[in-house]
Protein backbone atom coordinates (compact mmCIF):
# COMPACT_ATOMS: atom_id res chain seq x y z
CA UNK A 1 0.00 0.00 0.00
CA UNK A 2 1.29 3.84 -0.90
CA UNK A 3 2.52 5.89 2.00
CA UNK A 4 -0.80 8.18 3.18
CA UNK A 5 -1.55 11.21 1.27
CA UNK A 6 -1.76 14.46 3.28
CA UNK A 7 -4.51 16.56 2.32
CA UNK A 8 -1.82 19.73 2.21
CA UNK A 9 -0.04 17.89 -0.38
CA UNK A 10 -2.68 18.05 -2.56
CA UNK A 11 -3.67 20.69 -5.37
CA UNK A 12 -6.87 21.08 -7.50
CA UNK A 13 -5.85 20.34 -11.13
CA UNK A 14 -3.00 17.65 -9.75
CA UNK A 15 -3.23 14.54 -12.04
CA UNK A 16 -3.06 11.28 -10.02
CA UNK A 17 -0.70 8.29 -11.40
CA UNK A 18 -2.59 6.23 -14.10
CA UNK A 19 -3.06 2.55 -12.62
CA UNK A 20 -3.49 -0.57 -15.18
CA UNK A 21 -5.58 -3.49 -13.65
CA UNK A 22 -6.07 -6.68 -15.91
CA UNK A 23 -8.94 -8.43 -15.37
CA UNK A 24 -8.72 -12.14 -16.70
CA UNK A 25 -12.19 -14.95 -16.85
CA UNK A 26 -10.76 -15.97 -13.51
CA UNK A 27 -11.38 -13.04 -11.89
CA UNK A 28 -14.93 -12.63 -12.96
CA UNK A 29 -15.48 -16.19 -11.59
CA UNK A 30 -14.09 -14.81 -8.64
CA UNK A 31 -15.85 -12.39 -8.59
CA UNK A 32 -19.43 -13.55 -9.09
CA UNK A 33 -18.91 -15.70 -5.92
CA UNK A 34 -18.38 -13.47 -3.31
CA UNK A 35 -21.23 -10.75 -5.29
CA UNK A 36 -24.01 -13.50 -5.49
CA UNK A 37 -24.08 -12.72 -9.37
CA UNK A 38 -23.71 -15.94 -11.11
CA UNK A 39 -25.54 -14.11 -14.22
CA UNK A 40 -23.44 -15.76 -17.17
CA UNK A 41 -23.01 -12.76 -19.22
CA UNK A 42 -19.90 -12.56 -17.17
CA UNK A 43 -18.68 -16.12 -17.11
CA UNK A 44 -20.00 -18.10 -20.13
CA UNK A 45 -18.93 -16.86 -23.46
CA UNK A 46 -21.85 -19.25 -25.84
CA UNK A 47 -24.76 -17.74 -23.80
CA UNK A 48 -23.56 -13.80 -23.58
CA UNK A 49 -23.22 -13.96 -27.69
CA UNK A 50 -26.36 -15.32 -27.44
CA UNK A 51 -27.66 -12.81 -26.45
CA UNK A 52 -25.91 -10.31 -28.31
CA UNK A 53 -22.98 -9.47 -27.01
CA UNK A 54 -19.62 -9.20 -27.98
CA UNK A 55 -18.03 -12.13 -25.78
CA UNK A 56 -18.23 -12.37 -21.95
CA UNK A 57 -18.19 -8.90 -20.24
CA UNK A 58 -17.29 -8.15 -16.47
CA UNK A 59 -19.63 -6.98 -14.09
CA UNK A 60 -20.36 -3.49 -13.94
CA UNK A 61 -19.90 -3.68 -9.96
CA UNK A 62 -16.39 -4.99 -10.31
CA UNK A 63 -15.55 -2.44 -13.17
CA UNK A 64 -16.77 0.02 -10.28
CA UNK A 65 -14.59 -1.45 -7.71
CA UNK A 66 -11.27 -1.53 -9.45
CA UNK A 67 -12.21 2.24 -9.62
CA UNK A 68 -12.50 2.49 -5.67
CA UNK A 69 -9.60 0.26 -5.53
CA UNK A 70 -7.84 2.75 -7.54
CA UNK A 71 -8.56 5.37 -5.05
CA UNK A 72 -7.90 4.00 -1.55
CA UNK A 73 -4.44 2.71 -3.44
CA UNK A 74 -3.50 6.32 -4.23
CA UNK A 75 -5.12 7.49 -0.47
CA UNK A 76 -2.64 4.84 1.35
CA UNK A 77 -5.95 4.61 3.28
CA UNK A 78 -8.62 1.58 2.68
CA UNK A 79 -11.46 3.81 5.01
CA UNK A 80 -10.93 6.97 3.44
CA UNK A 81 -13.37 6.92 0.48
CA UNK A 82 -16.45 8.91 1.82
CA UNK A 83 -18.29 8.86 -0.70
CA UNK A 84 -18.21 6.94 -4.40
CA UNK A 85 -20.40 7.31 -7.56
CA UNK A 86 -19.95 6.30 -11.34
CA UNK A 87 -21.98 5.53 -14.25
CA UNK A 88 -21.54 2.85 -16.53
CA UNK A 89 -21.02 3.62 -20.23
CA UNK A 90 -19.90 0.93 -22.06
CA UNK A 91 -18.95 -2.54 -21.36
CA UNK A 92 -15.73 -4.28 -19.98
CA UNK A 93 -14.98 -7.11 -22.43
CA UNK A 94 -13.15 -9.99 -21.04
CA UNK A 95 -11.80 -12.15 -24.11
CA UNK A 96 -10.74 -15.71 -23.11
CA UNK A 97 -7.01 -15.50 -24.61
CA UNK A 98 -4.96 -12.67 -22.43
CA UNK A 99 -8.50 -10.88 -20.95
CA UNK A 100 -8.42 -7.13 -21.13
CA UNK A 101 -7.31 -4.22 -18.73
CA UNK A 102 -9.10 -1.43 -16.76
CA UNK A 103 -6.74 1.75 -16.73
CA UNK A 104 -7.45 4.26 -14.39
CA UNK A 105 -6.32 8.05 -14.05
CA UNK A 106 -7.71 10.47 -11.93
CA UNK A 107 -7.46 14.51 -11.12
CA UNK A 108 -7.78 15.95 -7.83
CA UNK A 109 -11.36 18.57 -8.25
CA UNK A 110 -11.91 20.31 -5.56
CA UNK A 111 -10.53 20.31 -1.81
CA UNK A 112 -13.34 20.30 0.81
CA UNK A 113 -13.61 21.18 4.34
CA UNK A 114 -12.69 18.12 6.69
CA UNK A 115 -9.64 17.43 5.31
CA UNK A 116 -11.76 16.12 2.00
CA UNK A 117 -11.05 16.12 -1.94
CA UNK A 118 -12.78 15.42 -4.49
CA UNK A 119 -10.99 12.84 -6.64
CA UNK A 120 -12.55 12.68 -10.90
CA UNK A 121 -11.84 9.54 -12.35
CA UNK A 122 -11.28 7.98 -15.96
CA UNK A 123 -11.59 4.41 -16.43
CA UNK A 124 -11.10 3.15 -20.19
CA UNK A 125 -10.77 -0.52 -21.29
CA UNK A 126 -10.25 -1.13 -25.18
CA UNK A 127 -9.98 2.15 -25.65
CA UNK A 128 -13.27 2.84 -24.67
CA UNK A 129 -14.19 4.81 -21.46
CA UNK A 130 -16.33 2.25 -19.24
CA UNK A 131 -17.20 4.24 -16.13
CA UNK A 132 -18.10 8.26 -16.38
CA UNK A 133 -19.28 10.93 -13.83
CA UNK A 134 -16.87 8.73 -11.61
CA UNK A 135 -15.84 10.45 -8.76
CA UNK A 136 -15.43 9.94 -5.07
CA UNK A 137 -15.04 12.25 -2.08
CA UNK A 138 -11.44 11.25 0.12
CA UNK A 139 -10.92 11.82 3.80
CA UNK A 140 -7.25 12.60 3.74
CA UNK A 141 -4.56 12.58 6.46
Amino acid sequence: MAATVKYDEVEVGQELPARTYPVQRLDLVKYAGASGDFNPIHWNEQFAKSVGLPDVIAHGMFTMAQGGRYVTDWAGDPGAVVDYGVRFSSMVVVPNDGGTEIEITGVIEDKLDGNEVVVALTARSDGQKVLTRAKARVRLA
